[in-house]
């Protein structure tokens, strides 16, 4: 029905955009307050959200699969959710007829938290999350957002439908072309790579075994992560950097061209192969706004940042955003505060801001020492993974990092309740 639909602000929060981390936060927040806030979602791609984000697969953190098991969504993953018990990094150049690792990380008996990461398909997560929230009583909306407007102690966003509605807090978690950001006069800092993105999901005659790898090549690193197994059998996903300039040519030919070009990338042993799923193609940029926050406004995920994905990391921001800006909306209203004020949402920013350049900064520095053909610099790259790969102790802090178990993390994160 078209005209105005008004909320009590101080008790809803809008968000715009259905992906993970803002499901992921409107599910947190209503578990968290029940009936006493209403959550609304609003996603113009609801009905082919399953499309969108077919082929997709993620490395979930052990500080993000902390915070899926506190919101009940583990449990929903089953056997979706395929450990990575094994790290192997090699570097080398795509002819060299031996590609040698130089760096190992395994998951060993100490490790009681479990493995240090998880490979889930992205299709499966989202489903989950959408089943909770609605179950949950968030409004799942397919609509966009046209415009939103401050308007005292709330925000008025007008759908576009003809709807409008008030909130304490309007969460912009619309991707990195944000139009919400955008029109806050919220800058962006960043830039292209001369590198595209290539996933893909392949089929192999043997298991895994919880192995991943990633081998550094002068195009871009080349990883195989682990997957669990299909109706076909045993998988992987196949994520693949590659020059923009030659991705035309590597992806135009006939399906066994492109399986060829994928099997002179990919070493370990696991038989015959085969295209289960793409290959897609996506730009790969860096990029950062230049703050997560605006009058009565929240970034999250894509629209507050966008990284390299050589370490895998990109998701796994995206809920840590959603689990710090959930307690800090939470702690006000708990306080009998208002969620959407300047200094909760001041909060938010500083308890992400530090983060996220530091994540940013090492993928952009990882992505220019590896991706190039330097000999001084392949050298020196291939002494210090070897130097990583005989101490311990440092491999386990590197372990930590990628695990998100280092520093201060939200509660959610650290599996603990709101």
């Amino acid at each position: 029905m078209r005209g105005s639909t008004t909320r009590p602000g101080s008790r809803h929060l809008l968000l715009a955009g259905a992906g993970i981390p803002g499901l992921s936060l409107a599910l947190a927040l209503r578990q968290a307050h029940g009936d006493a806030l209403a959550v609304t979602v609003c996603d113009p791609g609801l009905p082919r959200a399953a499309e969108r984000q077919r082929g997709r697969a993620f490395a979930i953190a052990a500080g993000g699969r902390r915070m899926l098991e506190r919101l009940g969504i583990w449990d929903r993953l089953g056997a979706a959710a395929a450990p990575i018990t094994e790290m192997a990094i090699s570097d080398s150049r795509l002819a060299d007829p031996v590609r040698p690792v130089f760096l190992t990380f395994a998951q060993t008996p100490r490790d009681s938290d479990g493995p240090f990461a998880h490979m889930v398909e992205a299709e499966t997560l989202a489903a989950a999350l959408r089943a909770a929230c609605a179950a949950a009583g968030v409004a799942l909306d397919p609509v966009g957002i046209a415009r939103a407007v401050p308007d005292g102690d709330a925000i008025r966003a007008t759908l576009s439908d003809g709807r409008t509605l008030r909130a304490a807090l309007l969460v912009a978690a619309d991707g990195a072309r944000s139009r919400l950001r955008e029109a806050a006069g919220i800058g962006w800092v960043g830039w292209s790579y001369p590198q595209t993105g290539i996933v893909a999901t392949i089929r192999h005659a043997r298991p895994h075994g919880g192995r991943a790898t990633e081998h550094f090549l002068p195009s871009g690193p080349f990883a195989i992560l682990p997957l669990a197994d299909g109706p076909q059998g045993h998988r992987s996903s196949i994520v693949w950097t590659e020059r923009a300039a030659d991705v035309d040519a590597l992806l135009g030919g006939e399906p066994d061209a492109v399986l060829a070009e994928i099997e002179r990338r990919f070493t370990p042993d696991l038989g015959r192969l085969a295209l289960e799923q793409g290959p897609s193609a996506h730009p790969l940029a860096f990029g950062i706004a230049r703050r997560f926050r605006a009058e009565r406004l929240a970034l999250l995920g894509d629209a507050a940042h966008v990284i390299h994905p050589i370490a895998g990391q990109g998701l796994n921001l995206g809920l840590a955003d959603a689990a710090a800006l959930a307690e800090a909306v939470t702690g006000a209203l708990r306080l009998g505060l208002d969620p959407g004020a300047a200094d909760v949402l001041v909060a938010y920013e500083r308890a992400r801001r530090f983060d996220t350049l530091a994540m940013g900064a090492a993928t952009d520095g990882l992505n220019r020492l590896f991706s190039n053909d330097a000999l001084p610099l392949r050298i020196a790259r291939d002494l210090g993974l070897g130097l990583v790969d005989r101490m311990p102790g440092l491999k386990r802090f590197f372990v930590g990092e990628a695990a998100g178990a280092r520093g201060a993390q939200p509660r959610l994160l650290r599996g603990e309740a709101l």
